[in-house]
This record gives C-alpha cells, structure tokens and sequence, in this order.
C-alpha cells in the first residue's frame, strides 16, 4: 500500500511540473506550443480559464478515447484534472513574470519545457497511464496506420491553426516547442537513464485489482 501511494505521490509531482512548465513556455511570451495556442485561443473565444480549458478539451479527448475501447488509467484522468487545476493556480498566484525580451524569454522558454520534460519523466515513471493527449496519438496511429511522429505532426498543425484563428499566439516559440520537446525529453530519460518502453501502464481495472491483492495481504 504504501508503495501506491509512493506511485501517486511521484505522479503529482510529475504533473505539477508539467504544469509549472506550461506557465513558463506561456510568460516566455515569444510564441505558445501547439496545443497551447489552441487551449488559450479557446479560452478567450469561450471566456473560461486556461486551465478550465486544458481540462474540458482533455475531457472530450478521454471520450473520444473511450469510444475506442482504449484502457485508461487513473494517471489519464489525473493528467487531465490536475495539470488545469494547477496551471490555474500558478497563474493566479502569478509569481512568473511575462517577459518582454525575446532572448530571456527564449531562455524561459527552454527552462519551460526542460520542466515538462522532468515532470513527464515523473508521472510516466508511476505507471499510471499516459495522458489523454498522448494517447490519442496511440489511437490515430493505430486506426490510420500513419506513423506515429507524422499523426502528431497532423494533430499539432490543425490545433495550431484553430488556435491561431481563435486567438492564440503563435512565434518563434512555437517552432522552438515543436523542434526542441523531444530533445528536452530525450536529454531528461537519458540524465535518469529511465527506459520508457520499461514501463508497463496499468489500467484504471489493473489498479483496482492490485489495490485488492495489497489489501487482502495486509
């Protein structure tokens, strides 16, 4: 039992990170990442929150995912709640400045997703399950026989541009997000020396169930 809640309590740390990451690539101020432009861009046309729509567009995707027949875990449901929830905060609280230089703000931009990176490692590391943004990658793979890297391509473009329509700021940071992730990403496993293929997610049914087993052995 405590070994789960070990799990947990390194999933939202994980997600906080990711969050905290967000805010930073957000008050870099030199261009939003993709889904970013979009979730901001949503934002203002529909009045809410970011964070409110960080989690109601996560919602709809988990439905999506749903329909599919996809196992998701409860780190799936967690990613889409908490990282809102906790982007709101930070926000609030606005104790990260907006930046008005472009070669600070590209430095910013940088520490930003080298924070996503760790707080990926984190809550991928608890097993969990990845998050509604991702997983819809797995299934448009899967139903479209499209490379992996090419259906996130897809998706990243059309959210970009509604994003953009809608309001989202777009620059040089978005180039930067789209080149510079997956080397953050890459740089922050190897530093671990953490496999991600090592890591086998349990569903929301594989949790309950492990959950039973701990607690008839106690």
């Amino acid at each position: 039992m405590k070994k789960f809640f070990f799990r947990i309590f390194i999933m939202t740390i994980g997600l906080f990170l990711f969050a905290l990451g967000i805010v930073l690539t957000l008050k870099a101020n030199i261009g939003y990442a993709p889904w970013d432009v979009f979730h901001y861009g949503f934002a203002q046309t529909v009045g809410i929150s970011f964070g409110q729509t960080s989690i109601l567009i996560g919602l709809v995707i988990l439905l999506v995912l749903m329909l599919f027949k996809e196992k998701l875990g409860i780190g799936s449901i967690a990613n889409m709640i908490l990282i809102g929830i906790f982007i709101d905060v930070l926000l609030f609280i606005d104790i990260i400045p907006e930046l008005e230089n472009l070669v600070l703000g590209i430095l910013m931009l940088i520490g930003g997703l080298f924070t996503v990176a760790l707080g990926t490692y984190y809550y991928i590391k608890s097993a969990f399950g990845i998050g509604p943004r991702d997983n819809l990658m797995v299934v448009f793979t899967r139903a479209t026989k499209i490379p992996v890297g090419i259906c996130r391509s897809i998706v990243e473009v059309i959210v970009t541009i509604g994003g953009y329509f809608l309001g989202g700021l777009v620059g040089i940071g978005t180039l930067i997000t789209v080149v510079a992730i997956g080397v953050c990403v890459q740089i922050v496993f190897r530093l671990f020396k953490f496999d991600i293929n090592s890591v086998k997610h349990e569903s929301i049914g594989d949790t309950i169930k492990n959950l039973k087993t701990q607690y008839r052995d106690v």
